[in-house]
């Protein structure tokens, strides 16, 4: 199916959505570009007061909008809503704190004055995913829009509701309807629309397909993007570490989004002096966890976000282990219910050359691998194509400083679950994409960094 809101607890398909014609596409870029000139001069302060306004409807109405989230992707009711106040908390930090991230920047040389300053591009076109559709798409529009930048959503077809939800909010936030519009349109229309003049750069979140041929197309146009793509994330513990907040911690960051996450932890890199312990526990823990209907409070697991999802994660799964791989637990779909419902999976015992060796697994499994000592642990964490993010458990000053050097990935996490925060840099390295969203680093990746010089 095309555009459509598919219930992924039952398979119902809710709602279908036309794309917009080339006609309709084209006149809504145009009004992108017209409204650019305009508001480009808008003074921040009053730009601010939309995004304060935005951060305030999010907050009214954040039932509303978790419910709608669970209802198009499957991800639990109280994640969704927390979701929801996460983008809140984007939109109150770029309006606090645009203006002094964004000031001109003096510099001493041999010039009577010169200074940097910061000038919005333009039209820039954000290409985000489904699994965190509300917070991936304010993480992009907080920062572009208090930079003076107008945005275009083309939004993953499953979640159409959410991207037209979102453009309401900042519509009767009080932003101009051309400072940003949602694109119900296939991934078919990307190019074109990458290669239109008056698109000036875009950012992606998806999968390394997707992110390789959107950095084609803008590398044929001469246009800057940002590319958060997938992760196969290290979760390491040493010895030292506090094995059960560590155990607990574990299932969290695997599970985020019913395992659907980039930067979920997906490889458990287990010292051996406590590898069995830590096994022990997790599959405790692992056996606790509820599976069912997201609507529902008490629901810890719910379904993948679409059949195929649910489909290539099992053959995954199951190629592993006539690979090798050992299964401790889950394993199959689970066929006594409707919807794409897959129990959480352990698989350990990788042998060198298996698929989960290396592959990213997008759903709720394990991989565990063993090590004997830090030397190990780095290099396994490091024998990946992918460098999002990374989580290691110590508390040996001499282990920390290692792991916060040595490991190659765009954040090194110690002694907790890797996860984004508006006022820090995120982004990969590798084959998990370049740019970075968030923070200082996050709103300049969007503008002229215009160098200033007066005799």
């Amino acid at each position: 199916m095309g555009i459509a809101t598919t219930n992924p607890a039952t398979g119902e398909v809710l709602q279908t959505f036309e794309s917009l014609s080339d006609r309709d596409l084209d006149t809504k870029i145009a009004h992108a570009q017209q409204t650019f000139l305009s508001y480009r001069a808008v003074p921040r302060v009053q730009k601010a007061v939309w995004l304060n306004r935005a951060a305030e409807i999010l907050e009214t109405e954040r039932d509303r909008f978790g419910k709608l989230m669970t209802l198009e992707m499957g991800k639990p009711l109280k994640a969704a809503i927390a979701e929801v106040e996460k983008c809140a908390s984007v939109c109150r930090y770029y309006a606090e704190n645009a203006s002094h991230l964004l000031a001109d920047v003096s510099v001493q040389t041999d010039a009577s004055h010169s200074f940097i300053r910061y000038q919005p591009l333009g039209i820039i076109l954000a290409v985000m995913p489904w699994n965190f559709p509300f917070w991936q798409v304010f993480r992009f529009a907080a920062p572009a829009l208090m930079a003076g930048n107008v945005g275009l959503l083309k939004h993953a077809s499953n979640v159409p509701q959410s991207a037209l939800a979102i453009e309401e909010i900042l519509h009767r936030a009080g932003f101009p309807t051309g400072a940003f519009q949602t694109l119900l349109v296939g991934a078919d229309k990307v190019a074109a629309i990458v290669g239109d003049d008056r698109v000036k750069a875009a950012t992606l979140t998806g999968s390394e397909p997707a992110g390789m041929s959107l950095a084609a197309t803008a590398g044929k146009h001469l246009k800057k993007v940002v590319l958060e793509l997938g992760g196969s994330d290290p979760f390491i513990v040493m010895p030292s570490a506090d094995l059960e907040t560590a155990v607990s911690t574990a299932v969290t960051a695997r599970m985020i989004n019913n395992g659907q996450s980039c930067i979920a932890a997906k490889r458990f890199i287990l010292a051996d002096a406590i590898a069995d312990e830590f096994i022990d526990r997790l599959l405790d823990k692992y056996r606790a966890l509820k599976i069912g209907d997201p609507l529902l409070p008490d629901t810890d697991i719910g379904p993948l976000a679409t059949p195929r999802i649910l489909k290539d994660l099992d053959q995954q799964v199951k190629t592993s282990v006539q690979q090798g791989a050992k299964l401790l637990i889950g394993g199959e779909p689970l066929h006594d219910r409707p919807g794409n419902f897959y129990p959480p999976t352990i698989l350990s015992e990788i042998p060198v050359g298996c698929l989960a060796e290396h592959d990213e697994f997008f759903g709720p499994v394990a991989l565990l691998f063993r090590v004997p000592d830090i030397d190990a642990a780095i290099q396994r964490a490091n024998d990946s194509p992918f460098g999002l993010g990374a989580s290691a458990w110590t508390t040996d000053p001499k282990e920390r400083d290692r792991f916060i050097e040595e490991i190659e990935s765009g954040s090194v996490f110690i002694n907790s679950m890797v996860k984004s925060d508006v006022r820090l840099p995120f982004g990969g390295i590798k084959r998990s994409g370049y740019g970075r969203e968030l923070g200082k680093e996050g709103i300049h990746e969007f503008v002229n960094i215009k160098t200033i010089w007066e005799k």
